[in-house]
């Protein structure tokens, strides 16, 4: 559906995306994470065909994006900061929507505004942060596109509208087969509802994993060894292992590929007791941010 293949962005002098691949499925829901400045919404802005890119490629549906209407026609995308019209009322911005996309459909929107109570005769100016993002999202999903894109989706959101947005994007993948790519801060929503996850800094892809393999391989382990002298750097070299740290006779590990054949390793170098311990996805990207920094 989506391919990403060997795709750098330069803006002035400077690189904002360096050698990216990324490949997304039919009917899944990828998420991109990463601090700010990372290189996120460059990406999307490619993505979207809003930028071109200046190395690589970018097709969906085996078709380049940029400068391509008919593959536009069937994206949908929210920004983080939404641009619209601010002297325009909401209705005159669904008219614009309607002469805009062939699939734009009112029955949507009417349906889905009995949740998302958008007041159409408010001018867009007069829209709360919040508002604005519930409005676009509205917008986006009436358009019943193959394709959506969200670039931090949630933000100005309140706790209620924010789950009833993730549980419509999982409807959409689930019954109309959409796919979805989706950049957010709030690592819980990713975690809970993507299929696969990148981890992206300073423009470069750092992780790409499924969900499932990331939360089955990345684990943290706490040992305790009979002997207290053994030293971080030798538990550093093993197989897989990203971080160790030594507080009292605990020694805290943190390996991005776990096996019974690691756990085999701690046993014949002294190990007393191991306790595996599941990360979360947050946990994951900030042991691997850091594990960067420490290596710049």
């Amino acid at each position: 559906m989506i391919d990403i293949k060997n795709v750098s962005k330069k803006i002035d002098d400077n690189y904002i995306l360096k050698n990216i691949d990324l490949h997304v499925n039919k009917g899944s829901i990828f998420g991109i994470i990463g601090e700010n400045g990372a290189g996120k919404t460059t990406l999307i802005k490619c993505l979207t065909g809003i930028y071109r890119v200046t190395e690589g490629s970018i097709f969906i549906n085996g078709e380049d994006v940029f400068d391509n209407n008919k593959i536009k026609q069937r994206i949908g995308y929210v920004s983080d900061e939404n641009q619209y019209f601010s002297s325009f009322k909401v209705k005159e911005l669904l008219k614009f929507y309607k002469k805009t996309y062939s699939n734009f459909s009112q029955e949507r929107f009417d349906e889905l505004n009995i949740k998302f109570k958008i007041p159409i005769n408010r001018r867009i100016r007069e829209l709360s942060k919040g508002m604005k993002m519930r409005t676009s999202i509205l917008l986006n999903l009436s358009l019943k596109p193959d394709i959506l894109i969200l670039d931090e989706p949630t933000s100005g959101l309140d706790p209620v509208i924010k789950k009833e947005i993730m549980s419509i994007i999982v409807d959409e993948v689930a019954s109309r087969g959409v796919t979805v790519f989706i950049s957010s801060h709030h690592l819980d929503h990713i975690e809970r509802i993507c299929d696969n996850v990148a981890i992206i800094k300073n423009g470069e892809i750092k992780l790409i994993d499924s969900m499932e393999n990331a939360k089955n391989s990345i684990k943290k382990l706490q040992v305790v060894f009979k002997d207290n002298d053994i030293s971080v750097e030798n538990l550093s070299s093993l197989d897989g292992v990203i971080k160790v740290e030594s507080i009292g006779r605990v020694k805290y590990i943190i390996t991005e590929n776990y096996s019974k054949a690691l756990e085999k390793n701690l046993y014949d170098m002294g190990a007393e007791f191991i306790e595996i311990v599941d990360m979360s996805l947050e946990d994951i990207f900030i042991y691997f941010a850091n594990q960067e920094d420490k290596n710049e």
